[in-house]
């Protein structure tokens, strides 16, 4: 029986767990810094739980010493630390992230170790990228290859139609990074979020746009063998665009870093615009004129809530979450509000509002 370590309890990380301990040929060991979540773990073979915050001394070196393997279910901020503390330990290491920078960080580990060091053995990429693989080899000329990939709620049952079901971090990092793609023959960097496309499956419509890493080492592997070669996710139809408003238009891919060290991190207010704006109705405000200068020169260190109720019936109207940016001073926000009928009654109460809130943020201590 091998020694296999897993690091990281959430769901893709219980689920590893469960599908090894389960087949008899492996013990397993599931790292997590949270002992909450690792309590939480359910799992129908024993398995050892050690809580651990990877980022702190030399403990998960020492726990991976002697063992056969590690596998990172973790974010993939975590990859590299994990992956270093793979080699210093002398255990092989897989992973299965989708982010391009940590991919290139695990192969540079990888030269001249003496064990294995196998990224990106996911969904995609990993299985898809393996089946594309296969399928090009069997032909003798290609031109083009499109890989639409997407993991969907079959009963989709807010704003941005979609589940979260693996890390969040991982998600909105391949909505924000880079993509590769070939085209015309040529390797080429493109945009994620962008060429949108539609399409219909079985009498369902749904979107696919472009995000970062799905490829994986693809485009090395069929360089100069295809013509056109992209990676695009599957979503239902207006995920992308509430993305790219809250990405774009609402800056929060600028802090997107930091979230970690907030006090609001990423899935909170992917979990919030899921709960809360799908009962509201689009409306774009102007807030030019509430710039604040001072903020944009600090470092994000907090996040506040505004919520504002209808005095009569107690109902939320509007929940903002401002978050303290590199730079605040964009010139429309996108915003939903409750319903039509009380947008013009809401529109001077917010503008105060929202100048109050401004002035308790500067007035915080933590900045």
């Amino acid at each position: 029986m091998k020694d296999v370590v897993i690091v990281g309890a959430g769901k893709i990380g219980s689920m590893i767990a469960e599908f090894l301990g389960s087949s008899g040929d492996y013990a397993v060991t599931v790292v997590d810094r949270s002992q909450q979540q690792l309590d939480r773990l359910e799992t129908s073979a024993p398995i050892k739980r050690a809580a651990l915050d990877i980022t702190q001394g030399e403990g998960l070196r020492k726990l991976l010493a002697g063992k056969f393997a590690v596998l990172s279910a973790a974010p993939y901020h975590a990859t590299r630390l994990i992956a270093e503390a793979a080699k210093a330990g002398g255990a092989h290491y897989l992973d299965l992230t989708e982010d391009v920078a940590s991919t290139r960080a695990v192969k540079q580990l990888g030269v001249g170790a003496r064990t294995a060091f196998i990224p990106q053995c996911g969904l995609a990429p990993g299985f898809i990228t393996i089946v594309a693989s296969d399928l090009a080899s069997r032909f003798d000329e290609l031109n083009d290859v499109r890989m639409r990939v997407g993991a969907l709620p079959e009963f989709p049952s807010n704003a941005l139609n979609y589940n979260l079901t693996w890390s969040t971090d991982g998600v909105i990092n391949e909505y924000c990074e880079p993509c590769e793609a070939i085209v015309n023959g040529q390797l080429r960097e493109t945009q994620p979020l962008e060429e949108l496309e539609e399409f219909s499956l079985d009498g369902i419509l749904y979107e696919a746009f472009n995000t970062s890493g799905g490829l994986g080492t693809l485009c090395e592997t069929l360089a100069g063998k295809v013509r056109n070669l992209n990676y695009r996710t599957i979503r239902y139809p207006g995920h992308a665009a509430i993305m790219k408003a809250l990405l774009n238009d609402l800056r929060l891919r600028v802090m997107r870093h930091y979230h970690r060290h907030m006090s609001c991190p990423c899935d909170h207010w992917i979990r919030s615009i899921g709960l809360t704006l799908s009962r509201c109705a689009w409306m774009r405000m102007d807030i030019a004129d509430n710039r604040e200068p001072s903020l944009a020169a600090n470092r994000p260190k907090l996040c506040e809530s505004l919520t504002m109720k209808n005095t009569n019936t107690g109902a939320v109207c509007i929940r903002i979450e401002l978050v303290v940016i590199h730079d605040i001073s964009y010139s429309q926000a996108t915003i939903r509000f409750i319903p039509k009928q009380k947008r013009s009654c809401l529109m001077t109460s917010f503008a105060s509002q929202f100048a109050i809130f401004t002035k308790r943020l500067k007035q915080s201590p933590l900045l």
